[in-house]
């Protein structure tokens, strides 16, 4: 699989048997006379273009159409067994993993494998010894291994493979690391984003403008505007939790006062919650702070299901700053859609949700509000390694 038209240098064939495939992965099975429309080609053209990809194992034959009247025209799709791609989130004390077929489906997934990630040349091998194992394990065939996908924390250059949260040698990038320990073509992207985009693909989403907002120990986001993921101008979009909107005069890990993550995050969350038992506040967490002097997000967590006043209070204080922010997006995207997802989001649940929608609809211009819907994420931990999966999948088809 490695030796295929997507690891060649592009030329006119391969660019339209790539957006052949590009379009059954967005519409699903299509006839030779609507692939041939989409693609701009005459119909033998596309007929021998699919064809090549049948013997290459990329598409398969679906069968008759269930048009009534007239000749059934055959419709083509994705083979799902022609090849796979592997996802990895690295969390600075765990990773998890998934792997798709073809088609996008998951076909497996692991959280919670522990790992320890360090900015050392030795902590990136280590990442690809750990795929390595789990595939075996799996007993996933090595060759049928397209692409590997990774999620990090923080800014990310998918383009140089560059993370600025673990740097590295300048020279020897993240992804030139992996890809020449494993010998697959490697992506690498900022979490929000691929917990965008396996949203977007692989959590039955069908609208093209939708906001993810990402509320973990840190607040990021991704966008997919139009129906293409967004990353701004040097690759950096997405950083809502350095809005300037709270007046709190707290600072910020950015160095800066008042940034919306200061009010509306993990990090807050503990901060706040913190400074309450502190001032003596009734709450089950009190004998831990008490002992430790602190608490930690997995505290709360618990807290949280116990139905802690304290906690609960506090969570919706965090979704109440967190729809202040929101409703501003809303006001200047106007999207069809906002997901909500992270580890608060996931632990807190509605919790968080109902303070969200209720700020929301205080704050955004009416008529966008009637427009937009609020979800919590579909998917919870495996979004983010789905979607590093599919984005690697994306960018071998030139969709990004």
């Amino acid at each position: 699989m490695r030796d295929s038209f997507l690891e060649k240098k592009d030329n006119k064939n391969s660019l339209l048997k790539k957006k052949i495939l590009y379009l059954c992965i967005e519409k699903g099975e299509l006839s030779i006379a609507a692939l041939s429309e989409a693609i701009g080609a005459s119909v033998p053209t596309a007929t021998k273009l699919i064809g090549e990809l049948m013997d290459e194992g990329f598409m398969i034959d679906m069968g008759k159409s269930g048009t009534s009247g007239g000749r059934r025209p055959s419709i083509y799709g994705l083979n799902p067994d022609s090849g796979f791609f592997v996802g990895v989130d690295v969390r600075n004390s765990h990773a998890s993993i998934a792997v798709t077929d073809f088609k996008g489906g998951l076909r497996l997934f692991q959280d919670g494998i522990p790992f320890k990630m360090e900015a050392k040349e030795s902590a990136i091998h280590q990442v690809a010894s750990s795929i390595r194992e789990f595939l075996t394990m799996k007993d996933i065939e090595w060759n049928k291994i397209m692409g590997l996908g990774v999620s990090l924390p923080g800014r990310v250059n998918p383009i140089t493979g560059y993370s600025y949260s673990f740097n590295l040698d300048e020279r020897r990038s993240i992804s030139d690391i992996l890809q020449e320990d494993l010998n697959i073509h490697v992506v690498l992207e900022n979490d929000s984003r691929a917990m965008t985009y396996g949203e977007y693909l692989g959590g039955g989403l069908k609208e093209k403008n939708m906001l993810f907002v990402n509320v973990s120990w840190g607040l990021g986001m991704g966008m997919i505007l139009n129906g293409h993921l967004y990353y701004g101008t040097s690759g950096f979009s997405g950083e809502f939790g350095h809005f300037p909107l709270l007046d709190n005069g707290q600072m910020c890990r950015c160095g800066k006062i008042g940034c919306l993550e200061t009010g509306a995050s993990g990090s807050a969350l503990v901060r706040m919650i913190g400074e309450k038992l502190s001032a003596g506040r009734a709450s089950s967490l009190a004998a831990k702070y008490k002992e430790n002097g602190k608490v930690n997000l997995n505290d709360i967590f618990s807290a949280i299901r116990s139905e802690d006043i304290l906690a609960i209070e506090t969570v919706e204080k965090v979704g109440t700053n967190l729809g202040k922010g929101l409703a501003g997006l809303i006001n200047i995207f106007n999207p069809e859609l906002v997901v909500i997802g992270g580890k608060v989001a996931d632990a807190a649940g509605d919790y968080l949700m109902l303070p969200i929608r209720s700020a929301i609809k205080r704050h955004v211009l009416n008529i966008a509000n009637q427009d937009t819907s609020i979800k919590l994420t579909q998917l919870h931990k495996k979004a983010a390694p789905f979607g590093a999966s599919l984005l690697v999948r994306s960018r071998m088809l030139g969709m990004l």
